[in-house]
């Protein structure tokens, strides 16, 4: 059994609920695959100068329609993707069923979107890219990863309490 999002998930369930948990008999070489997905997806970070802070300062600044761009091709890829999954019953790579539930709206999304913009725009970058930052030799980037995490750390800590 597994904790997520305040409720017991029977791991053995038909229904994938939380793809991303690692399958039975997967081993560290088996996870290789994702090592290379990850650093094939930082290289597309690069190239398309999704980790530069100045384009994100110009988003900030309103100067540059690149990153919404990026950031509005993302949202519609997104969409397309999650109706494709739900009309076409698409199951994931393991033949389970994708369960997407329906989430409700709370303030708490609105005073934790303010944070992670606020945050975003004075360090210059958002969690996405930290890794590609810090591999394409923005080393200082590292301070914002550790405060990404202790601030991850928090969350999950005072979660209960907060206006979620």
């Amino acid at each position: 059994m597994l904790v997520a999002d305040k409720k017991e998930i029977n791991v053995q369930d038909p229904h994938c609920v939380a793809p991303n948990l690692k399958q039975e008999g997967e081993h560290g070489a088996q996870l290789i695959k994702y090592l290379i997905l990850g650093i094939l997806f930082g290289i597309v970070f690069v190239k398309a100068e999704i980790i530069s802070w100045f384009r994100i300062q110009e988003m900030f600044r309103l100067q540059s329609f690149h990153m919404y761009g990026v950031i509005g091709s993302a949202i519609i890829t997104g969409i397309i993707s999650i109706q494709l999954i739900k009309r076409l019953n698409i199951k994931s790579i393991h033949g389970e069923k994708i369960n997407i539930p329906k989430k409700e709206f709370r303030k708490g999304q609105i005073i934790g979107g303010f944070i992670f913009g606020l945050g975003w725009a004075m360090t210059g970058a958002c969690p996405g890219p930290l890794f590609a930052q810090i591999g394409s030799g923005f080393t200082v980037i590292v301070v914002t990863l550790l405060s990404a995490i202790a601030g991850t750390w928090v969350y999950g800590k005072f979660a209960k309490k907060l206006p979620n």
